[in-house]
């Protein structure tokens, strides 16, 4: 198993696709990374050499950011939103959808579980 940004990365897995599992890095990402390392995506991570796993954590180290510091920053920018009122800043606190989709239908990943209102609850019997 590798071990790379602090991430034990899948060890059956094509390192193109092991290399998402790394936060910050899609597979866009992962493309250029192996690019850069001269590595072929097709690779099990199993069967890679440790001179090649030294180059992708030397790249990934020096050239992206990923994990703890993207979740941080990401986190800084919504909190700064928060803070300036802005209207995206506004949708996060809210829990609303912040991109301009419709919520009239389709919002409940943002919204949540939907809650009936008014609705026929049968009323509890009450001696008299």
């Amino acid at each position: 198993m590798a071990r790379i940004a602090g991430v034990v990365i899948p060890a059956e897995k094509q390192v193109h696709i092991a290399l998402t599992y790394i936060y910050g890095i899609g597979r866009k990402y992962s493309r250029d990374i192996l690019a850069a390392a001269k590595i072929e995506p097709t690779t099990r991570v199993k069967d890679l050499t440790e001179a090649e796993e030294k180059r992708l954590r030397e790249i990934i180290d020096g050239e992206y950011t990923v994990e703890g510091d993207k979740q941080r920053m990401v986190s800084n920018n919504i909190k700064r939103l928060k803070d300036i009122g802005a209207y995206r800043g506004i949708r996060h606190k809210a829990g609303l959808p912040v991109n301009g989709q419709r919520t009239r239908t389709n919002a409940r990943t943002r919204k949540g579980r939907a809650v009936a209102v008014g609705g026929a609850q049968p009323k509890s019997a009450s001696k008299t």
